[in-house]
């Protein structure tokens, strides 16, 4: 007697999510498309719009611009269906890390202050903070040290557990304002 066990779409997103933290993009993509078929035959559409968020993100790893653009597309038209803004404000943060990675700060902008806003919105302080983030470093690598300082500020006041990083980025500006006044503008 055979016993033959269907792999669930759970499963392949965990083993594509081990295979892409491995840096094995194509055996991820696999996995991720894999996933794409269970979720969607376990009628979990929201899931499966997940997975193409992870091929997109496979994509940008690997300098498929395009192709990832087109699958984040597909996956937040599902999300704005289901009225899904968190998930949708997560797509549009993602697509915002697409166009940085294909050189194209402007559209990275628009994206990344959509999501912010969005995150606004929904009282998530944590993404909205990490979405400033981004926001900041485009500021700064973009040379607009004052816009970059600004952002800076008003990221690291909405990031619960900020990283070492953060941690010394918020004592310097925590200095600064002692020494010369002022603080975060309001958001």
């Amino acid at each position: 007697m055979t016993v033959t066990t269907m792999t669930t779409g759970a499963e392949l997103q965990e083993q594509g999510v081990k295979l892409f933290m491995q840096h094995d993009y194509e055996a991820a993509a696999d996995k991720f498309k894999e996933a794409v078929g269970a979720y969607t035959q376990e009628g979990k559409s929201d899931l499966a719009a997940e997975m193409k968020v992870n091929l997109g993100l496979v994509d940008r790893a690997l300098g498929n611009f395009d192709n990832a653009i087109t699958l984040m597309n597909e996956a937040q038209q599902v999300f704005a269906e289901l009225s899904d803004r968190s998930r949708e404000a997560q797509v549009k943060g993602n697509l915002g890390g697409v166009y940085l990675a294909q050189g194209n700060n402007e559209q990275a902008m628009t994206y990344y202050r959509e999501a912010a806003d969005a995150f606004k919105e929904l009282d998530d302080e944590d993404r909205y903070g990490q979405t400033l983030l981004a926001i900041a470093d485009i500021h700064f690598k973009s040379g607009k040290l004052t816009q970059a300082m600004g952002t800076y500020e008003i990221a690291l006041e909405s990031i619960k557990e900020p990283n070492l990083r953060q941690r010394i980025m918020k004592g310097l500006i925590s200095v600064k304002n002692k020494l010369v006044g002022g603080g975060a503008p309001e958001a």
